[in-house]
């Protein structure tokens, strides 16, 4: 079986993270879904609209989610990739190159990020 991760906030989630997300789960069989918790985003100066435990039920209820763990910072990712038997490390392209330090554990993998759709494009229009 081919395991997959990726890490997200996930707030207001919109299509561009179902395709993320789908096109993750295309790479294996198993895609875990670490989502950072509201502690772990104050340390990182975001504060999300959703709490962790309805972001977390949202995620859980995606058909291409296997699993779902909370990121409580960031040097988690080392370890999540050996507890959990991680193939395939997958982010988003805007975060290229920044953990290549992985690819000695697992392939890494940088998906284009979806055309026309942010969380932040969506805060600025609600904002207006």
């Amino acid at each position: 079986m081919k395991k997959i991760i990726t890490y997200g906030t996930f707030d207001l989630l919109h299509w561009g993270h179902i395709r993320l997300l789908e096109r993750a789960k295309q790479l294996g069989d198993h895609l875990t879904v670490a989502i950072s918790t509201d502690e772990f985003n104050l340390i990182k100066h975001k504060e999300a609209y959703h709490s962790y435990e309805h972001r977390k039920y949202i995620l859980e209820a995606i058909k291409y989610v296997d699993e779902v763990i909370p990121e409580n910072d960031w040097e988690q990712k080392v370890k999540d990739v050996d507890a959990h038997d991680i193939d395939i490390f997958v982010m988003g392209d805007d975060w290229k190159g920044k953990f290549d330090f992985l690819s000695e554990q697992c392939e890494v993998v940088y998906l284009d990020r979806t055309e026309g759709i942010s969380t932040s494009m969506i805060k600025e229009d609600l904002m207006k």
